[in-house]
């Protein structure tokens, strides 16, 4: 079973800076982490290949710092790690982002499932995971909560080729999905997309033997050069949303406290609030 993994690195504090002229994220030189959803993606990546055996590939795109988090994956078990890191990714939105993961994807060929976490902490848009799916024209399942079922006679899809042969049975997984109201069980055929929610899993913490493997291991890095992607897709050239201007909200001023009875209080609230409105 391969699996394919994409994962996010997020600034580790509030304390962000943004570039003035871009007014975008500056990552280079901030303490980050993995964002915290995908630990959950990850974790789930390596339950599965330990049940049915197959290949695990994680993929980031970030400055060359964001090496770091592939490492951390690898050292929780996953097999492989690839940066996707050019100054032409930069300032990428999720249509963006999401165009450029689905074409890494597609380099990297056969696959059954993708996994992502159901958002990243410093954006909350939930939107590159379904614009991968999107792009490669492949099933998603969001919120997914727990894999209950895998049929084992699976088959991978070559890069570029989404026919499948055979009936859906032939191949599929059957999901819990997190809603608002409960859940729902859905039955979908592979390969497909999910992004996963915190309750799936608890992730286990980097073995030492994990730790030496990650530290040695060979990271694949791909630039625009390897990748040939269209420029007037990339970038902030290739991003229908663009943030135009990036300001602090003036400080409130204090409210006011009444005490008193309740009904007192109520009165004096009222006219304050008649005098706001004239």
């Amino acid at each position: 079973m391969n699996i394919i993994i994409c994962i996010k690195q997020v600034p580790e504090t509030t304390e962000v800076k943004i570039n003035p002229e871009t007014n975008t994220l500056i990552r280079e030189g901030v303490k980050s982490m993995i964002n915290p959803f995908d630990m959950y993606a990850i974790e789930e990546a390596v339950r599965l290949k330990e049940k049915f055996a197959g290949k695990t590939t994680v993929i980031t795109m970030g400055p060359p710092q964001a090496e770091a988090a592939l490492r951390e994956a690898m050292a929780m078990g996953i097999d492989e790690g690839i940066l996707i890191s050019d100054r032409a990714f930069a300032g990428s939105d999720t249509w963006a982002t999401s165009y450029t993961l689905s074409s890494v994807i597609k380099k990297i060929g056969a696959f059954d499932l993708i996994l992502c976490g159901k958002q990243a902490s410093d954006g909350d848009t939930a939107q590159v995971g379904p614009g991968i799916s999107a792009h490669l024209d492949i099933p998603q399942v969001t919120y997914v909560k727990k894999i209950e079922e895998i049929n084992p006679a699976l088959s991978t899809m070559e890069s570029g080729n989404t026919e499948r042969k055979g009936g859906v049975k032939d191949k599929f997984m059957r999901v819990e999905r997190m809603t608002e109201e409960g859940y729902e069980i859905i039955e979908t055929p592979l390969p497909a997309l999910f992004t996963v929610v915190k309750e799936i899993n608890e992730p286990r913490l980097p073995s030492l033997r994990g730790m030496l493997r990650a530290k040695q291991a060979r990271i694949i890095v791909w630039a625009q050069k390897e990748l040939q992607l269209d420029s007037q897709k990339i970038g902030l050239s290739g991003s229908p949303t663009q943030v135009i201007k990036i300001f602090t909200p003036p400080p409130r001023p204090g409210g006011q406290i009444f005490k008193g009875e309740t009904p007192e209080i109520v009165n004096k609230l009222v006219e304050l609030l008649k005098n706001e409105v004239h």
